[in-house]
């Protein structure tokens, strides 16, 4: 049996039942050419004090990009995805929200949780090895680092339609890559944040490629935001390089969430300038002269060549702002190359509210593992964790 959705009465149709969509499908389409503000008149419109906090947060994210890469290098991280290129997407988002709202970030995210508020040595302990996520995610309405991709979308979903159901003033704001698009994940999130009409707020950082593989063997859609039409949700597109472009279109979306109106999908077009990882070698998939195109197109010199066409920002304000920005890498330097006291036992805290049987059999074998490292001599074990 065949049932057609919204049927009409068939009085013009010979009795056939007439098919109509149940949302008109043109409102709901992205932005013909991407969003911009910069070289617009539109920038003499925006809060000359925010442009300038975007223009901070900029240089500092920049400098905390080239610090945890170093540190990479050095053997004090086990892995750092750098967000080069890409700070306008995650500066933006963070501020975009409001402080009862959620952020949802995915593994190269790092930016927008910092500056979201959490403590940048904070930030980068789960891609330390160390101690779960490394923050308090309820403090700071901060998700942890997800590294498996998009996972972290239904969970901004399930958030964003509890906080409705209790009558909470609550957006959740989610970050994923293009790549994380062709996951599963993503088609569950955003089919329910539709129907659900979900509170949150979808932005994906378009950077170009998955790993080594390039957005036109992921997708053959027009844009990734014309996927936001197929679950019956606005689509936005927006160039991600431009920080008060992006920000403006998140607080939009934002706003709209927040007021009954249901979710968004934002695709940015932005660019990973430097490897997916460092244990990636970029130059095996791409040309050097693409990525070269995309550093004249850089976020940080954007909006700073902006701010000063229009007199908001002077020597001393860019001063400031590289001092502050060496003031954090300096004290990142000197925190992370501080060996950290870890009890591994701690692995088993704040797990579940009630251990399950299997956790706990997993703890009394790891104690035992360590007793005996330590009545060997090794002196590793749960007595001395931590030293």
């Amino acid at each position: 049996m065949t049932v057609l959705h919204q049927p009409g009465t068939g009085a013009d149709t010979g009795g056939v039942p007439e098919w109509r969509p149940r949302v008109a499908p043109e409102p709901l389409l992205p932005d013909a050419r991407p969003v911009r503000v910069l070289g617009t008149p539109a920038l003499k419109e925006r809060d000359p004090e925010l442009l300038r906090d975007l223009y901070r947060h900029l240089v500092v994210g920049r400098r905390y990009n080239e610090q945890a890469t170093a540190l990479t290098r050095q053997g004090r991280l086990a892995v750092y995805p750098s967000s080069t290129g890409q700070e306008a997407c995650q500066v933006a988002a963070a501020l975009a929200l409001s402080p009862q709202d959620w952020l949802f970030p995915s593994y190269r995210d790092t930016l927008a949780v910092t500056a979201r508020g959490v403590d940048p040595v904070e930030t980068l302990t789960l891609l330390r090895g160390d101690w779960h996520s490394g923050y308090d995610p309820h403090r700071w309405r901060v998700a942890p680092l997800s590294t498996p991709l998009a996972t972290q979308l239904p969970h901004a979903v399930g958030l964003a339609h509890a906080a409705r159901l209790r009558g909470d003033d609550t957006v959740a704001l989610a970050l994923v890559g293009d790549g994380g698009t062709s996951e599963g994940d993503f088609h569950e999130a955003l089919n329910f944040a539709a129907v659900w009409r979900a509170p949150v707020v979808f932005l994906v950082q378009n950077n170009g490629f998955a790993i080594s593989v390039p957005l036109a063997k992921q997708s053959a859609a027009p844009s990734l935001a014309h996927k936001a039409v197929g679950y019956g949700m606005p689509g936005r597109l927006v160039d991600g390089n431009d920080a008060p472009a992006v920000h403006a279109v998140l607080t939009e979306a934002v706003e709209r969430a927040r007021h009954g109106g249901g979710p968004t999908l934002v695709e940015a077009l932005t660019y990973r300038v430097e490897a997916h990882t460092n244990a990636d070698d970029a130059t095996r998939y791409r040309d050097a002269d693409e990525v070269e195109v995309w550093r004249r197109h850089d976020p940080v010199r954007l909006l700073e060549q902006g701010l000063r066409e229009l007199g908001l920002l002077t020597d001393a304000d860019a001063e400031q702002a590289a001092a502050a920005a060496e003031t954090m890498a300096a004290d990142l330097r000197e925190r992370m190359h501080s060996d950290p006291s870890l009890d591994p036992m701690e692995l088993f805290a704040h797990v579940y509210a009630e251990p399950t049987p299997q956790l706990r059999e997993q703890e009394a074998l790891l104690r035992a593992e360590l007793d005996a490292e330590s009545a060997a001599g090794t002196g590793t074990g749960t007595e001395g964790a931590g030293r």
